[in-house]
């Protein structure tokens, strides 16, 4: 599992304090807010520190350490920042897409391995996983209950896996 996760991408500046507006790549802004600094390289390197969060339409508003005017706020354009897996704190039942990606997804009455996670996107109310069988050809899954039985990431990564009820092959 990666140590460091991809959690937003400066794309532009808001106003005359410095502050960096950002795509979210996580679930929200408070969920960012719970941080108290973000990385800007996917090992951990260059952090910052984070002292606020504020959600601005689909996307967050941060003020960040020693980010005081528009000038330096626009050197961050096109940053990643990261945040460190240690540092966040998930709801139970609740887990990182990353995590998921590769994931074999198996038939919970017959065994069957359906394929792999391949992408995780959230066009509306819930995430649509892509799953990509041994022939590359691929299915969208919603990720609700009625058709998810259970998610193991418990194990090795060899024993990792995303089990779905059997309605799921009729999709």
């Amino acid at each position: 599992m990666q140590e460091y996760l991809e959690a937003c991408k400066a794309v532009t500046t808001h106003g005359i304090a410095g502050e960096v507006k950002v795509e979210l790549w996580c679930d929200s802004a408070a969920f960012l807010s719970g941080f108290s600094r973000l990385y800007r390289g996917p090992q951990g390197q260059n952090p910052i520190g984070l002292v606020k969060v504020r959600p601005h339409k689909n996307m967050a508003l941060l003020t960040l350490e020693g980010v005081h005017d528009p000038e330096t706020a626009r050197e961050l354009v096109g940053t990643v920042f990261y945040i460190a897996r240690a540092e966040a704190k998930l709801p139970k039942g609740h887990y990182f897409k990353a995590d998921l990606l590769g994931l074999p997804v198996v038939d919970a009455a017959s065994g069957r391995v359906y394929g792999t996670i391949t992408s995780v996107t959230h066009p509306a109310a819930q995430d649509i996983y892509t799953v990509r069988d041994e022939n590359g050809a691929e299915t969208l899954f919603p990720a609700v209950k009625p058709f998810l039985k259970q998610v193991d990431l418990a194990g090795n990564a060899d024993d990792a896996r995303y089990v779905v009820s059997n309605s799921f092959g009729a999709c």
